[in-house]
């Protein structure tokens, strides 16, 4: 039977498609739910083969998508680079994002596997080519500034040599901005830090090779868990290159932890089923959830979690919640506070005008502590990581100094935006999973550093 042709597919009179829209309408079937996650139980069976060979180094996610290709029981750690600090010609080392928790982790493995992925047609995602070599950089200068070294840039072979000569020429600003925070630094990493790159085309290394070559480096090993695809994913039998990226678009609620959790039984699922399933997974885990959030430790004096708050009478609670609520009605106790801001960018365009109410209300509850270990404030926002960050900043900045004693006035504090990055460092040093928006901290840098509050 001869092959068939695009000229025999037949179409409505009134319904005929342009081949634009025909190739549409076959992306859309290729892109499926069902597709996407087989993609990914295929790399990471790549990501296991990585692992194997460069045993016993961790693997750590580089979130959100680094997560879907790592079983959790295999996952040492979460990091946090992002690609658009890694973008040509918008290079960043960012003091948001500064990874500090890894430097023990590499130290006492011999280094780390990072794990990402990234689109269609690319080669590695800009977080693994550009954002990690910078770091590595800036960490050595810092870290081990005495290393002959600790100066060197290393990038992947496909970048030309502009730019890592016009990455080189902004590295001291970098190392500049990093020292500028004055953190207290990991003290234990005793050879430099030195990015190598693995990709679905690479020849992995036996056991035997890795441990020679890594003599005088911490290897940061940035594997790449997609194979790169150059044309359309019809051609491809259904693989999806990066196919755990954005999944707001497809994967219908379904988290990293869920999909280990239930793969046998997602992967057998015809696709027209799968909404279904997965919302059902949803709601079942949401169900089962402990009641309480798990507190972060952010300072002595404050922490962080998610919705619900714990039930303590003897400490500051203040919930952000979704809500939208009059400011007359947050004040619930002396020791509790439910701020209605609503939600996503709304709720941290609406936490400038908040965060008086909010630092005058913890401001008494500390002036009224009669012991220092009573002087505990809990933030809890839905996810824990934005709103509640933000609002832990602008008390530590407003209400404590740089011992961690509470201030007798604000009258005479100017608060730069030099002082509240370095107080942002040490909450992102102390929580790195925390992730507070851009408006988040706009709103915060507006409050603190405006003068009519």
């Amino acid at each position: 039977m001869p092959e068939p042709r695009f000229s025999d597919l037949i179409l409505p009179q009134n319904e005929q498609l342009s081949m634009s829209q025909l190739m549409a309408s076959f992306k859309r079937t290729t892109l499926t739910i069902h597709n996407r996650l087989t993609s990914i139980q295929t790399d990471a069976e790549f990501v296991d083969a990585v692992s194997q060979a460069y045993s016993p180094r961790p693997l750590v996610a580089n979130e959100r998508c680094g997560s879907w290709y790592i079983p959790p029981e295999r996952k040492g750690a979460s990091a946090y680079f992002k690609s658009t600090d890694g973008h040509e010609r918008a290079w960043k080392f960012s003091t948001r994002r500064l990874n500090l928790h890894l430097v023990e982790l590499i130290e006492n493995n011999d280094g780390i596997i990072i794990v990402d992925s990234t689109r269609r047609g690319k080669r590695m995602p800009d977080a693994l080519s550009s954002t990690i070599p910078i770091w590595c950089t800036v960490l050595n200068l810092t870290l081990l500034p005495s290393n002959p070294s600790s100066a060197n840039l290393y990038l992947p072979a496909h970048l030309p040599a502009t730019t890592h000569s016009q990455i080189c020429a902004l590295i001291p600003e970098f190392v500049a901005s990093f020292k500028a925070l004055n953190l207290i630094l990991p003290t234990c990493l005793t050879k430099p830090l030195r990015p190598f790159w693995v990709t679905p085309d690479s020849s992995l290394l036996s056991v035997q090779d890795t441990s020679s070559i890594f003599d005088d480096f911490r290897p940061v090993i940035c594997c790449t868990a997609s194979r790169r695809v150059i044309g359309s994913e019809i051609d491809e039998g259904g693989y999806i290159q990066g196919a755990a990226d954005d999944t707001e678009m497809w994967a219908h609620d379904l988290t990293a932890p869920l999909f280990w959790e239930n793969i046998d039984e997602l992967l057998k699922t015809p696709e027209a089923e799968l909404p279904d399933l997965i919302s059902r997974l949803v709601s079942d885990h949401a169900s089962s959830k402990k009641n309480e959030g798990t507190q972060i430790k952010l300072t002595p004096n404050l922490s962080v979690c998610p919705l619900p708050l714990p039930p303590n009478l003897s400490e500051c609670r203040i919930a952000v919640t979704q809500g939208t609520t009059p400011k007359d009605n947050w004040i619930k106790s002396k020791t509790y506070m439910q701020a209605g801001l609503g939600k996503n960018k709304l709720a941290s365009r609406s936490l400038r005008t908040s965060l008086p109410e909010i630092c005058d209300f913890a401001a008494k509850y500390l002036a009224s502590a009669t012991e220092p270990d009573q002087q505990r404030i809990v933030v809890a926002c839905e996810s824990g990581r934005d709103l509640s960050v933000g609002v832990a900043l602008a008390i530590s900045c407003y209400l404590f100094d740089d011992d961690g004693n509470t201030r007798k006035s604000t009258e005479d504090v100017s608060f730069t935006k030099t002082f509240i990055k370095s107080r942002l460092g040490v909450i992102m040093t102390a929580y790195p999973g925390a992730n507070p928006s851009r408006a988040t901290l706009q709103s915060v840098n507006s409050f603190l550093m405006d003068w009519r509050k």
